[in-house]
Parts: structure tokens; C-alpha cells; sequence
């Protein structure tokens, strides 16, 4: 029975390590002379993205040919969306097509689970609204458990626009899921309101957070999705909550910097730490077409996981 990957929340520990096992395995592919493996020959699948993200859809593209499968870019932009066809009437378009998986990105929080009642194939969320994006939780622990060895009662910390970022929901309960201890920090509003159901601890004080942390993920401020005033000023929050060379410099030596991308260096980010020995930001982007071949590979060619949506 087909399966989808809709949240992080349908990995169990057994899934998870799955993706991430089979992740390392593949990795050794990339470093090859031929990047291909026949697996997924004759299957297709389809980027359906009514967002833009060159990143993570060139990602998906890229694991999907590695793998030999056929691809289709579906962009909302210049397509039957933009004169008004609903996202229903594009599943029936792309099942009629034999879509074998369909990744997705969309605005609204909740479309690929709507999706995922309407077309046979597998579903994979690229991104919903402010809700989650499980491949790129999935990239990061890959990303994370190469650098540290090992990710249970590690100490990671998540810092900045939680409350529009769908990388700290999944990072939050991925991580939790995989053992880690997370902790958020942040301007109070710049925090969800259900954020003390979540599986982790909330901090104010980023410089009290990390001389304890394995590992600090810095998120982008997405003030494109503002419409009010959250803080200040760009300053302002660069002075509490970026991550500068005198705050590298309280962390511990082997400690992680992490950005899911793109980044506003000189804001969350100083460009002097972005590209020190100690980020992983490069990595990261290499390390997703990686972990997005293990999920198309076991949802399509392989064993099938045990934890996701029917």
C-alpha cells in the first residue's frame, strides 16, 4: 500500500532511522563518477509547486533523476491555477497522468493532506503554509548525526521566526522523536501560541542557551509573511537574537552552526560565522538531495515505512 510523508509527526524512531540509514547509503552514490541508480525507472514524479523555492524543488529534482525516475515541473505560475483551476482539478490532472508521487509545496497549511485524498500516488510535503516541511527536519538530522555521531540527549537549539518558520515544527518534533532535547529561543512574538504543547523548552535568552547547545540552528526571518511589527528593528533583533563571532565564541568547540537557507546574513547570521568551519550550511543544501533520494526510494522502490499516513 502506498504511503505518504506529510509531517514529521508520522515517522516513528524506526522510520526515521530508516531514511536516515538508507540516506547514508546513498550518499555514497553522489561520489561517484555516474550519479544514477535504476531504481525508480519508468516511475514519475511530480514537483507541484505553487510557491517558489528553487532550492528545495531542484533538490527533489535532482534525487528524483538520480534515481532514474521521470520528472514533471509543475509551477502555479503561467498554468491552468493562475486562471482560476482549483488544486482538486490539478490532482485529477495529475493522476490521470500516472503521477506515481507527488511532491508539493503550497501557501496553505494542510494541502498536502487534502491532496493525499485525492490521487493514488505518494505525497510528499515540500513545504505547507506555516505548518511543516519533514524533508527538510529530515536533512538536518541526516546533516547533524554525520557531524556529532549520534543524536540522542543531544542539545540542539532553534532560534528566530518560529512562529512563520514550518522547519522548526518539524525540526521540533523530528528531533524529539529521535531522542535530541531542543529548546527554542526567541521574541516572545515570534512564538506560536500553541508553542507550549510542543515537545521542547522555550528560552528569551539566546547567550544563557548556548554554551549548553550541540548544535544552533539560526531560521530565517521571513518578513514577507509579516504584517505587523514583531520587533524593533533589523538591528534590534540582530543585537538579541543573531548569531555574531562573540556568540560562536560561547559555544561549545565542536557545537554546530545550522540554517535551513536562504539566509539574511548580517541579521540572524553574520557572514563570518555563516562561512566558518563550524557551519554546515553547505552541507545542508548537499545533504538534501541525499535524504529526498531515500524518501523517494523507500516510498516508491523499497520497503515501505512503517509510521506514515495510509
Amino acid at each position: 500500500m502506498r504511503r505518504h510523508l506529510i509531517s514529521a509527526a508520522d515517522l516513528s524512531k524506526d522510520d526515521a532511522l530508516l531514511i536516515l540509514d538508507t540516506a547514508e547509503e546513498l550518499a555514497a552514490v553522489s561520489e561517484r563518477s555516474v550519479k544514477k541508480l535504476p531504481t525508480l525507472r519508468g516511475r514519475t514524479v511530480v514537483n507541484l509547486f505553487f510557491e517558489d523555492s528553487t532550492r528545495t524543488r531542484i533538490s527533489f529534482e535532482a534525487a528524483a533523476k538520480r534515481l532514474s525516475a521521470d520528472v514533471i515541473n509543475f509551477s502555479a505560475k503561467g498554468s491552468s491555477v493562475s486562471k482560476g483551476e482549483s488544486l482538486k482539478d490539478t490532482a485529477l490532472t495529475l493522476e490521470a497522468m500516472g503521477a506515481d508521487a507527488v511532491v508539493i509545496r503550497h501557501s496553505a497549511s494542510g494541502a498536502p493532506h487534502r491532496l493525499a485524498t485525492w490521487v493514488r500516488g505518494s505525497v510528499l510535503n515540500a513545504g505547507d503554509g506555516t505548518h511543516e516541511h519533514p524533508t527538510q527536519a529530515l536533512l538536518d538530522a541526516f546533516t547533524m548525526r554525520r557531524r556529532l555521531g549520534r543524536l540522542d540527549g543531544r542539545r540542539i537549539t532553534i532560534v528566530g521566526d518560529v512562529l512563520h518558520s514550518r522547519v522548526a515544527r518539524s525540526n521540533v518534533l523530528l528531533l524529539n522523536t529521535l531522542g535530541a532535547e531542543v529548546t527554542l529561543v526567541a521574541p516572545p512574538t515570534l512564538l506560536p501560541v500553541s508553542v507550549e504543547t510542543w515537545p521542547c523548552e522555550v528560552s528569551y535568552d539566546l547567550d544563557a542557551v548556548l554554551p549548553k547547545s550541540d548544535a544552533v540552528m539560526m531560521l530565517r526571518v521571513q518578513r514577507e509573511r509579516m504584517n505587523a511589527a514583531y520587533f524593533p528593528s533589523a538591528r534590534e533583533y540582530s543585537r538579541r537574537y543573531g548569531l555574531d563571532p562573540d556568540r560562536l565564541a560561547k559555544m561549545p568547540d565542536e557545537a554546530l552552526v545550522m540554517h535551513p537557507g536562504p539566509m539574511n546574513r548580517g541579521m540572524e547570521i553574520a557572514a563570518d560565522v555563516a562561512d566558518s568551519a563550524r557551519s554546515t550550511i553547505v552541507e545542508q543544501v548537499t545533504n538534501g538531495v541525499t535524504i529526498r533520494m531515500a524518501v523517494l526510494y523507500l516510498l516508491l522502490g523499497g520497503a515501505a515505512l512503517e509510521g506514515g499516513e495510509q
